[in-house]
């Protein structure tokens, strides 16, 4: 009998967890586990002490004892804060709009645990184990996208997974939305019984904008593997210059990102055998136009840009931005602001300016292709020869349009949101991150840039089937190839909005555009 390999597991402990592991337990269903270790249970337990012996003594704990935000000064006896601690999952419960994807939810989820296992918020091991529980049984909680400022974090989307912990409200188990309790009696799991100020941890930080920031920055990593193998395609269609990638070029201008989309370029124009006379093609136009030889300069930003932005986000995943928080040396209740997003809002806020930039480069290199005028002796459209029917074709002529409407949008979208902080909450709340809402744009901006390099893509292996001689340069022969995989060549008009999905997903998804 063959055997079935294990999942790989990831172990939260306190200590951190690097960025490929938040993202095999978001996408690839990776397998949690909380930490035994007694150190980690130790620091865990002191923490909960430190909690229970201030409430023993009527010292005012935020969000316990307490009113919330503006409402902090009302203090409420021991018995009714026990009582109603469940309540901020209640009145949080207004999210709008769709649901989060049920990766970004995985994510939010796996951030928690790691936030709380930091062990300066109080909570118990068990509250850990129940959301490992979820993740490991495929239980995703439905949460509206809509509704956080991203400071005291993300309140509103976080109560609805709070709340699922309890087994109210609904998940996704299973491929199928169904009322929470009968998700968790199918998985054999029980409704978690809230300690004192768990519910409030569960809510009072950055976990949703960071578990949607971290899809985000995966999938804009792929976008840029994807967006030099288009690239290099387009070059060879275009019969356009491999010297714009000369690494000399780079060392005048050493930025890392910009060196590195260069040589990639390069090792995908190297020829092997006869060229055809690739070289001199090339050489009668000289310089190509600025979106085929300037793309190491474009693409080197979001290169350099993700460096930061991955660094970024893995640090805010690993902090404990709940509030109060605990000092396990002295047992000092500290009441801060580590739930404000402002890292994430200006990361997500740059990410999405990129790649929208991305976007256009890609576009424009499709109408280099597409534009009789501009693609040296490429049909019109690149409208292939139909061996059957001799009518009119339209090749990519609607699909450059869609191309530049895609385009547009992703291009709209890169308003920074961290510019629209809103004073909120009677004004306790006067200044927010909108960390949460720049996090959403830039995963929008992600899927609309996977869509317009989905046609570039396309177009260029389309432009490579035309010009012919791909062969001389057998690593774009191998990238044809698969492209050809998931969508035949355009000979005769056809519906292609299957095709641009497809490469959509072979774009997110696969290892095509793999760059070691």
């Amino acid at each position: 009998m063959k055997k079935v390999a294990k999942k790989p597991v990831v172990v939260v402990d306190g200590s951190n967890i690097c960025f490929d592991d938040i993202i095999a337990v978001a996408r690839d269903g990776a397998a949690v586990a909380i930490g035994k270790d007694k150190s980690f249970v130790r620091r865990m337990e002191r923490t909960r002490q430190i909690l229970m012996e201030s409430l023993s003594k009527n010292i005012p704990v935020y969000g316990v004892n307490t009113g919330y935000g503006k409402s902090c000064g009302q203090r409420m006896p021991i018995d009714i804060a026990l009582k109603n601690c469940e309540n901020i999952f209640r009145f949080h419960g207004c999210g709008t709009g769709e649901p989060l994807g049920i990766e970004e939810t995985r994510a939010a989820i796996l951030c928690r645990i790691i936030c709380l296992a930091r062990g300066y918020s109080g909570v118990s091991t068990a509250l850990l184990q129940q959301m490992a529980d979820f993740l490991n049984w495929g239980i995703t909680p439905v949460v509206p996208c809509e509704g956080s400022v991203g400071a005291s974090g993300d309140l509103t989307p976080m109560s609805y997974i709070g709340a699922c912990l309890a087994g109210d409200r609904e998940v996704v188990y299973r491929g199928e939305r169904m009322p929470t309790i009968k998700a968790m009696k199918k998985a054999g799991l029980k409704p978690y019984k809230y300690l004192p100020k768990e519910p409030l941890s569960m809510v009072n930080g950055t976990t949703a904008m960071t578990g949607i920031a971290a899809l985000a920055v995966e999938r804009a990593g792929r976008i840029l593997n994807a967006a030099i193998y288009a690239t290099a395609l387009s070059v060879h269609a275009l019969k356009g210059n491999a010297h714009h990638y000369h690494p000399v070029l780079a060392e005048a201008k050493p930025f890392p990102g910009q060196a590195f989309v260069a040589a990639e370029i390069a090792r995908l124009l190297k020829t092997k055998g006869a060229t055809g006379g690739l070289e001199d093609d090339a050489l009668e136009t000289l310089q190509d136009p600025y979106s085929l030889r300037c793309a190491p300069q474009v693409l080197g930003v979001l290169s350099d840009a993700l460096s930061w932005i991955k660094k970024w986000v893995e640090i805010e995943a690993n902090s404990s931005n709940d509030n109060p928080l605990f000092d396990p040396a002295t047992g000092a209740v500290l009441m801060g602001g580590n739930f404000y997003g402002g890292h994430i809002a200006f990361a997500m806020d740059g990410l999405k300016a990129v790649l929208a930039s991305v976007a256009d480069m890609c576009d424009r290199q499709t109408m280099l292709l597409v534009d009789p005028n501009r693609n040296r002796g490429l049909p019109g459209d690149l409208v292939g020869i139909d061996t059957k029917e001799n009518g009119l074709h339209h090749g990519f002529k609607a699909m450059s349009i869609s191309s530049s409407a895609l385009t547009a949008e992703a291009l709209k979208g890169t308003m920074p949101a961290a510019s629209f902080s809103r004073s909120t909450e009677s004004h306790n709340q006067d200044k927010v991150s909108m960390g949460t809402i720049a996090a959403r744009d830039a995963e929008r901006i992600c899927t609309l840039t996977e869509r317009v390099l989905s046609i570039h893509l396309l177009a260029a292996a389309q432009a490579c089937d035309i010009r012919g001689s791909v062969q001389a340069r057998p690593m774009l022969a191998k990238t044809q190839q698969k492209i050809r995989a998931v969508s035949p060549p355009v000979i005769a008009d056809r519906p292609l909005d299957s095709d641009i999905e497809n490469m959509c997903m072979a774009v997110r998804y696969t290892d095509f555009f793999r760059i070691e």
